[in-house]
């Protein structure tokens, strides 16, 4: 049997599907309680029955990250199942349209940084306040490669993903004597659902996506949410600040 989270309470917000589902399924086989938060209602409903049926401890909240609203229901829900929060994952995100910075439209820009940025600061506020009260506990932000290095046609997603990096680095150190660590992940390009709306039914197109990492394919799911479930346990009791790489090479380039 895993143990690596063994009697940790653990959210993940997006956690309904793809890398979320992912980390959510890994967490509880390392011994996790688990709350998945997520506007998808029954795929969430159905990510938390698989993780039960399965052995493991996993409730279903529908959360807007970006309504603090949401995100105090949620941390209150979370409190009164497991009575304490270890471990948060924040990866609820979306992608956006795809334009360029001169035509990307300002409902567009908003919804995107909504979602992805101010939705991790909230919950970060959040969990923070909880974590403090603990003495403890690990944070991992969602970022992306398109944090570190740009990419054509969504400007949005790339001002969000780099402000995520800058948010974990900061909180790393504001709360770096309190017990809390807090990092975030970079991955690549990973069979996802949004990789699929980006490359539509078409193989060549996938190929093209696969074409851009040096080890010949996309990452997969399990891959991410494995360095996810790394940096919560105490084997990473002296990372913090850190923005792990999972690309398959791609920014090595």
């Amino acid at each position: 049997m895993n143990t690596l989270l063994q009697d940790k309470a653990v959210l993940i917000t997006g956690g309904a599907t793809g890398i979320g589902k992912a980390t959510a399924l890994a967490c509880s086989r390392e011994g996790a309680a688990v709350v998945i938060a997520d506007v998808k209602h029954e795929e969430g409903e159905k990510a938390a029955q698989e993780i039960e049926e399965n052995g493991g401890a996993c409730i279903f909240t529908a959360t807007d990250v970006s309504r603090d609203g949401d995100v105090r229901k949620l941390m209150d829900k979370t409190i009164e199942k497991y009575g304490r929060l270890d471990c948060a994952f924040n990866n609820a995100g979306i992608e956006g349209e795809q334009s360029t910075t001169a035509l990307t439209s300002e409902e567009n820009w908003d919804t995107v940084i909504a979602i992805n940025l101010k939705g991790t600061w909230l919950c970060m506020k959040h969990e923070i306040d909880q974590m403090l009260k603990q003495n403890s506990g690990s944070i991992v932000n969602m970022s992306s490669v398109a944090g570190l290095i740009g990419f054509e046609g969504i400007c949005a997603y790339d001002a969000a993903k780099h402000g995520i990096i800058g948010l974990t680095k900061t909180a790393s150190l504001e709360y770096a004597q309190s017990g809390i660590r807090v990092n975030a992940v970079c991955p690549g390009i990973i069979e996802t659902a949004m990789v699929k709306r980006f490359v539509g039914d078409d193989p060549e197109a996938a190929a093209a996506f696969a074409s851009n990492e040096p080890v010949g394919r996309m990452g997969r799911p399990e891959e991410v949410s494995e360095a996810v479930v790394w940096l919560f346990s105490d084997a990473a009791s002296f990372v913090t600040g850190h923005s792990m790489v999972i690309d398959g090479g791609m920014t090595a380039l």
